[in-house]
C-alpha cells in the first residue's frame, strides 16, 4: 500500500514539516500547563535569551532532540553535521546550558523530521 500523496509541492514539504513540528510543540506545551509562556523576571530590550523557563520551545526541542540521539557517537555526528564540536551539542542537548544560533537550531530541527521518517542525514 502507497502513502497517500503528499498536500505540498515537492520543494515545500520539509519546510511544512518543520511548520507543523513547532506547532505541535507549541501544542503539547500548552497542554501541559497553562503557564509554559509565563517566564520569571521579564526580559529587558536588549536581553540574552538563556536556556531554561524563558525558552519553553527550545526545551521541548532538546527534549525530542535528546530522544533521537542516545547510541554511542550520535552526538559526534550531529556534531559534525552541524560544524560544532561534539561537546557542543553535549552542552546543547544534555547539560542544556547553551542554546545555538537560529541557522543551527533550524538544522536541528531539520534533523529531527528526517529521524522521525528513520532518513537522518549522515
Amino acid at each position: 500500500m502507497s502513502p497517500p500523496p503528499s498536500a505540498f509541492p515537492a520543494q515545500l514539504e520539509l519546510p511544512a514539516k518543520l511548520a507543523e513540528l513547532i506547532f505541535m510543540a507549541a501544542l503539547e506545551m500548552a497542554k501541559h500547563s497553562r503557564r509554559a509562556f509565563q517566564t520569571g523576571r521579564p526580559l529587558k530590550r536588549g536581553d540574552t535569551l538563556r536556556p531554561g523557563k524563558q525558552t519553553p520551545l527550545w526545551n521541548e526541542l532538546r527534549t525530542q532532540l535528546r530522544s533521537h540521539v542516545v547510541k554511542h557517537g550520535d552526538q559526534a555526528n550531529l556534531g559534525r553535521l552541524l560544524g560544532l564540536p561534539r561537546q557542543r551539542v553535549n552542552a546543547f542537548l544534555t547539560e542544556g546550558s547553551q542554546m545555538p544560533d537560529a541557522e543551527r537550531t533550524l538544522q536541528l530541527l531539520a534533523w529531527l523530521v528526517a529521524a522521525k521518517r528513520n532518513r537522518p542525514p549522515a
